[in-house]
């Protein structure tokens, strides 16, 4: 068969329904500046789909500097992979700065989060070595446990127990082969809100030798006293042998790091594949993620205004009978029991009846039956909007359980 024809024929799970989701239900376009309210097909809407934690894309300062720093650098310094010509005093003083924030000796900038992870982990470890991951493990993980060589063992959500079975087995194994053991897990999962169970992850170094890599993409700037993370949350941050996060979420920029022991960011540093050959992160990027980073520190209303909207969100929906599971974060999921079909048609009921955008999350990413409305609150948000996003789901959790969903076809009308 044509490679081609190969792919028209298998679409996948997600372009088999392109010919209708595409443009609302998939890759749809939110305009405007970036705040609760923003424009969606011509219309107003309050979205909860935005990683914005600290509302940081719009702060003032932010624009200032994010502006300043292109007309006086432009995007393409500097220029050539970092191991080469594309190194710079504000990246090296980045790095530093971040590694202080969350209490490691050094830190290496990555130009993007998901291609940062799936490389750390392809120079962690070799042929020998034995991963061992949480089974709700975000993408990029799982993609870089794809590409390791060696054994790869999953333990059960959050199942210490399990864990444990999973390193008695990992252990046998590098005892033969003379390898190490990777334990890899989420500060806070992204989908259900909930936290990694640090504690108990870090209390079984005492029992089994391993070392802990910890992506923390939803807790750097939200968790802890001070922002600096889940491992911060729990006082274990001492714990975590190696510390990831992206500045896509709290920072809301591109670009992330990889903080740890010196001499080990000092291998990642000359073995990471996806940074030796890439272009350098482009200095406007690094002077605004600097600045980002200063009012992580010195704004610490930001986290706490984020708290309150997040608490005021979840409470509310808990008080009003909706099932957010356990999350423990500021991720918000809205459980609902229904059908793809039911799922389509109450989410163009949300966005075209009540304007409230958030995302939509349905089989095979939850079970068959499972309906999942994905909220992130923001510090940019306000109690009047939780009121009002509140109001809206009763409403339709009422047609839902009235079947009326079910009875409708759910395609958008071409705008």
């Amino acid at each position: 068969m044509d490679l081609f024809e190969k792919l028209l024929a298998n679409r996948g799970p997600l372009g088999s329904h392109s010919h209708y989701a595409h443009g609302y239900f998939t890759f749809p376009k939110l305009e405007g500046e970036i705040n609760p309210r923003m424009t969606f097909r011509g219309k107003e809407v309050l979205t909860w789909s935005l990683n914005n934690y600290l509302g940081l894309a719009n702060h003032p300062e932010v624009r200032k500097v994010d502006a300043e720093a292109a007309a006086e650098w432009g995007m393409a310094t500097p220029m050539g992979a970092r191991i080469m010509s594309g190194n710079s005093t504000q990246h090296e003083l980045l790095e530093s700065e971040l590694a202080d924030f969350v209490q490691k000796e050094d830190a290496l900038l990555l130009n993007f989060g998901y291609q940062g992870v799936v490389s750390i982990i392809d120079a962690l470890v070799d042929r020998h070595d034995v991963i061992v991951y949480d089974a709700e493990s975000h993408a990029c993980i799982i993609d870089g446990v794809r590409l390791h060589q060696g054994k790869r063992f999953v333990y059960a959500h959050n199942n210490m127990d399990n864990l444990e079975k999973q390193l008695q087995r990992a252990t046998r194994m590098v005892n033969e082969t003379g390898g190490a053991i990777l334990v890899i897990t989420e500060g806070v999962f992204g989908m259900s809100g909930n936290l990694g169970n640090l504690p108990a992850i870090v209390a079984l170094k005492e029992k089994y030798k391993f070392r802990l890599f910890i992506d923390d993409a939803h807790g750097f700037g939200t968790q802890g006293k001070t922002g600096a993370g889940t491992g911060e949350h729990f006082e274990v941050q001492d714990g975590i042998d190696v510390y990831f996060s992206t500045f896509a979420k709290s920072m809301a920029s591109i670009g992330a790091f990889v903080a740890g022991p010196e001499q080990v960011i000092e291998y990642l540093r000359y073995n990471m594949r996806s940074q030796i050959f890439a272009k350098s992160l482009p200095m406007p990027l690094v002077i605004g993620a600097l600045k980002r980073l200063e009012l992580l520190r010195t704004q610490p209303q930001l986290k706490d205004k984020l708290w309150e909207i997040t608490y005021a969100l979840q409470n509310g929906l808990r008080s009003r009978g909706f099932n957010i599971g356990t999350t423990q974060s500021c991720v918000t999921p809205v459980v609902l029991k229904g059908q793809i079909p039911d799922a389509t048609a109450l989410t163009l009921d949300l966005r075209e009846n009540f304007s409230i955008f958030c995302s939509i999350v349905v089989y095979p990413v939850v079970p068959k039956d499972v309906i999942m409305l994905r909220l992130i609150p923001t510090a940019a948000h306000t109690l009047a909007d939780v009121e009002e996003t509140i109001s809206a789901f009763e409403k339709i959790a009422q047609k839902l359980e009235q079947g009326q969903y079910s009875k409708q076809t759910a395609i958008p009308a071409v705008s």
